[in-house]
């Protein structure tokens, strides 16, 4: 069964998209329940995926990386979500930062910080939530005080990308008197600068395979060189930023409920009640119906989504749409699939239970899916 076939999939990406189908099956899959039950992050995955040019290449080639366009990161994040959601984002975010000073930085601060990420000796992260802001980027409370040639950091982010493990992460920072949209600014933070300190967030549901943190920023000195983008233009930069982020993640959604649907038909097909497949019954066939229906649906809206992000066309309406209808869809096919499995869908250790767990998280992140309707009303054509 091939859910995730390339008729949907634009022809400039079909070798990326191969690659990643290979590399998932062959690397993520055989360890995928072994960092679920551990939590740790998967290092040799993540080095393997660098040595492929599988993780950090969404960097321009000028830079030394593949210069992925948004329909190559689609067709990967399907793909190793699809094997693996906790694995999958820890490939994924491997160049979030990166990203970032891909769209805002200068060319001096590309040549200084894109060829490591791409050369696969560096990791990046992102730190823009709060324990207090959630996803009310205009009432972060974390600041960045200019003085003279630096810019000194004060503030505590959480559900921190990367925060531990990254070399570098992007961090949003107020730098006006007041909150709002206008006072926010981005900047570039090494972690081994002083006053930076990051600790894991443990004990989590689901995406057990990478890393989010809670970080603590305690007068960390920063050069001017390192802001991102004009002072006070963070707010926006970021909300464009995510318009391609959150193609990924319905990407993340699309991946895990293909998973869902190969566990459920493998599972009714292979198992028999009353002297009969499960499958047999009619009431399951529908069910296995209607979880393909919505999957269909979901991935055709994505791709179609990713066509117009790409292109600029209205892009917050597109990439709410495809984010918010894509994670709702992972979360009821995990629950359907989970409800087939029966006991065994409550068995930590089975694909399906910890794709349930997984699915979860996307739904959440990168914007919650309510606030995803806010912003699709919002930029409604020709409203």
């Amino acid at each position: 069964m091939d859910l995730l076939s390339r008729s949907l999939v634009p022809e400039e990406a079909h070798e990326t998209k191969r690659r990643a189908r290979a590399f998932a099956d062959e690397t993520i899959l055989p360890v995928a329940a072994e960092y679920d039950t551990s939590g740790e992050y998967p290092s040799d995955v993540v080095g393997a995926a660098q040595e492929a040019d599988l993780a950090g290449q969404y960097v321009p080639a000028a830079y030394g990386g593949e210069d992925w366009s948004l329909a190559e990161r689609l067709a990967v994040v399907e793909e190793f979500f699809r094997a693996d959601g906790g694995i999958g984002l820890a490939l994924q975010l491997v160049d979030f930062g990166a990203k970032v000073v891909t769209m805002y930085g200068t060319d001096d601060q590309k040549e200084r910080l894109l060829p490591p990420v791409a050369a696969g000796e560096t990791i990046t992260g992102l730190a823009a939530t709060e324990p207090r802001g959630g996803s009310d980027l205009a009432r972060m409370e974390t600041t960045a005080r200019r003085e003279g040639d630096e810019y000194v950091l004060d503030g505590e982010k959480y559900w921190t990308s990367n925060g531990v493990v990254a070399d570098w992460i992007v961090v949003y920072a107020r730098t006006g008197e007041e909150s709002g949209h206008d006072g926010y600014s981005l900047f570039v933070v090494p972690t081994d600068d002083p006053g930076y300190d990051a600790e894991p967030i443990t004990e989590k549901m689901g995406l057990r395979g990478s890393q989010q943190a809670r970080v603590e920023l305690d007068g960390v000195r920063v050069p001017v060189a390192n802001r991102l983008g004009e002072e006070g233009q963070g707010f926006y930069n970021l909300a464009r930023f995510f318009n391609y982020g959150r193609i990924a993640v319905a990407g993340h959604g699309i991946g895990l409920a293909a998973a869902a649907i190969e566990e459920a038909w493998a599972y009714v097909h292979d198992r028999e009640l009353y002297d009969a497949a499960v499958a047999d019954n009619q009431t399951v066939q529908h069910r296995l119906v209607e979880m393909r229906e919505q999957f269909e649906a979901a991935r055709a809206l994505t791709w179609t989504a990713c066509e117009h992000v790409a292109a600029g066309e209205n892009p917050a309406f597109w990439a709410s749409l495809a984010k918010a209808r894509a994670t709702r869809t992972a979360e009821r096919v995990a629950r359907e699939a989970t409800q087939l499995h029966g006991g065994e869908g409550l068995r930590t250790e089975t694909r399906v239970n910890r794709v349930f767990r997984d699915a979860k998280y996307p739904s959440v992140y990168e914007g919650p899916n309510a606030v995803q309707r806010d912003i699709a009303y919002g930029h409604w054509p020709d409203a």
